[in-house]
């Protein structure tokens, strides 16, 4: 044992076991009683207060650890790093590997690449990983008290554990500049395994096995995830995810709900959604993607694999696989024999869509907490994404409508069923919603001019929550390490205005050309259009209100 500049009265009740180095123990606070210590370095200023063992740790200084069983660390631990997480079709042939700075979009890749990631972007993964070196198992600053165990956990500088039962094989990563709290935290009664908490809160009983939680992601009040990974300000209480990829901003808080085997952003579920994603045929590998911004009522359920087109609401049970990507913007109705009935365009009459895209960017807790952002996030609900499946609706309308209803007076298309009336009226809606898209990108500029290189419109990526052109995403997979793809995606987004005028001026030919003049007139037909439901919405809360009124 080698104390340094240290009087023994700040050292009492201790058991050294093996190889302890123990630095100056200066400040009021610092102390260690009441402890066994083994093969330990304990940096200055030290607080190692009531722990049954402390063992194998590198420990900066300003640490505190009080009242906690077991915090021990293996030689060559992983601490969570390099974990295999089992997202999507939950059988393991879709994993992603969890690392410090995994963003939604290198994840994404990952789950919906399998070959390239086995391939390429696994093995540059692991080499990132094996890259990352750490001085200490318990940063400076870090305060652990009150828990259970603690194994094989590195914590960052100035991260707090507080009350945690079980914690093995994890790390809790913080980005905070010096001076701010971290925004990493692990709270009361959680047990985590295999994990990785990066500048995110578990907290409130949760229990977590082989999951990510990203940047300004909250788990709290008992909430359970399996082999999930959730990104930058998702919400998760009460209810369980499994085999989850929640992109940013997707929304879980009640009890009941179980969310499995899907890709998700800007997604809010009702009380207890559910998802089945298990035929009882070949075991449990149907997955689903629910594009941006879908909402789910209470009680709804989806039969795996399904694919849910953006800003649509999901009510009822959907038993037929429905791809409703085509019509983004939309209610699904489960019929009372689980088919899906489609009513296009419906949400964006809606005075909530506009609520929505104003509260995104205010409630990013990465801007409150300083962090360098790791997923990139475009916020605009019309943009080159859902407008290029506006504009496909928009043909497909057109086929359909040139065929006969069916029987039961239903159009029938893939796995849904449409009415005409519906139809017409989505027509109308979708070309209102593509005039104020161009206005308010274009303002009173020109439209775009066409590009002379005879080079088609380039399909457009949600890469879980940032929007890129498919030719720019397929060049940065090609990239030789983790922080070059990483740097292309960065310069995608930099690039993003450009890249959308690009577009613009490739895909809107002559017919919209032609109609620039009209831009703020039919925009100003979709906001009145929005305004009257805000209208009808007020109006309906004021009669309720007054229904329910004391006197």
């Amino acid at each position: 044992m080698r104390i340094e500049g240290t009087g023994l009265e700040r050292i009492r009740s201790v058991e050294f076991i093996g190889s302890v180095s123990i630095g100056p123990l200066v400040a009021d606070r610092s102390r260690i009683e009441r402890c066994s210590i083994e093969n330990c370095v304990l940096e200055r200023d030290v607080r190692i207060v009531d722990v049954g063992l402390l063992r194998g740790l590198r420990i900066a200084s300003d640490v505190e650890v009080e009242r906690c069983g077991r915090v021990e660390m293996d030689v060559e631990a992983a601490c969570g790093l390099g974990t295999e997480v089992a997202v999507l079709d939950e059988s393991g042939s879709r994993p992603v590997v969890i690392y410090p700075g995994l963003s939604a979009q290198m994840a994404t890749l990952m789950a919906r690449l399998p070959r390239k990631a086995e391939q390429h972007l696994i093995p540059l993964a692991k080499e990132h990983i094996a890259s990352m070196k750490m001085d200490f198992d318990l940063g400076a600053g870090v305060h652990i008290r009150d828990c259970g165990e603690l194994l094989n956990v590195r914590v960052w500088p100035g991260v707090r554990i507080e009350g945690a039962r079980r914690l093995v094989n994890g790390s809790v990563v913080s980005n905070t500049p010096s001076g701010r709290p971290a925004m990493a935290r692990i709270g009361t009664g959680v047990m985590a395994e295999n994990f990785i908490i990066e500048d995110g809160v578990v907290e409130g009983g949760s229990l977590i096995v082989n999951t990510f939680v990203g940047q300004g992601a909250h788990l709290d009040k008992g909430f359970t995830s399996h082999d999930s990974l959730f990104f930058a300000n998702a919400s998760m209480e009460n209810g369980e995810a499994c085999a989850v990829l929640a992109g940013p901003y997707t929304v879980s808080m009640h009890k009941s709900s179980l969310l499995i085997g899907c890709l998700t952003s800007f997604m809010n579920a009702g009380s207890a959604t559910n998802q089945s994603n298990h035929m009882y045929k070949l075991g449990p590998v149907h997955w689903g993607i629910l594009e941006r911004g879908v909402k789910t009522s209470s009680n709804s359920y989806l039969m795996l694999g399904a694919k849910i087109g953006a800003f649509s609401l999901l009510m009822g049970d959907h038993k037929t696989h429905p791809d409703s990507s085509e019509f983004p913007f939309s209610y699904l109705f489960g019929d009372e024999k689980g088919a899906t009935v489609v009513v296009p365009a419906m949400m964006l009459r809606s005075c909530g869509l506009l609520r929505d895209e104003m509260k995104w960017p205010t409630r990013d807790r990465r801007v409150k907490g300083g962090v360098p952002m790791h997923d990139r996030i475009n916020f605009p609900v019309l943009n080159p994404h859902t407008v290029s499946h506006i504009l496909k609706a928009l043909d497909t309308i057109d086929k359909l409508m040139a065929r006969p209803a069916d029987d039961d007076r239903y159009v029938r298309y893939k796995g849904m069923k449409l009415t005409r009336a519906s139809l017409e009226r989505a027509r109308m809606i979708y070309g209102l919603a593509i005039y104020k898209y161009l206005h308010i990108t274009l303002g009173e500029e020109p439209m775009p001019a066409v590009p002379t290189d005879g080079v088609g419109p380039d399909r457009w990526v949600d890469l879980c929550g940032q929007l890129i052109p498919r030719a720019l995403l397929e060049a940065a997979l090609e990239k030789d390490s983790i922080k070059e793809i990483e740097r292309s995606l960065d310069d995608a987004r930099e690039r993003f205005p450009h890249l959308e005028l690009d577009w613009m001026g490739r895909r809107f030919g002559d017919y919209w050309r032609e109609r620039r003049h009209r831009f703020a007139l039919e925009a100003e037909r979709f906001d009145e259009m929005v305004a009257e439901d805000r209208e009808q919405y007020r109006d309906n809360l004021r009669a309720e209100n007054e229904m329910l009124a004391l006197l």
